[in-house]
């Protein structure tokens, strides 16, 4: 059985240009994962779904 490719997607806030200046994310059957969109081919991060939460809350308290 292979596993299917990622879907990834592009925050539409991703800036001009080429639109690479953001980050990307893929739903996984087990966990979320994040890339930088100007390396595509470099380290992936990955969160189970609650603790991406607690990612995402974490980033909006940094200023």
């Amino acid at each position: 059985m292979t596993t299917p490719p990622d879907i990834w997607k592009k925050s539409s806030y991703s800036g001009g240009g080429d639109g690479n200046a953001c980050v990307e994310v893929a739903q996984r059957r087990t966990c979320i994962a994040i890339r930088d969109s100007k390396a595509p081919d470099r380290a992936v991060l990955t969160f189970r779904g609650p603790l991406f939460t607690v990612f995402l809350d974490s980033l909006k308290t940094v200023r």
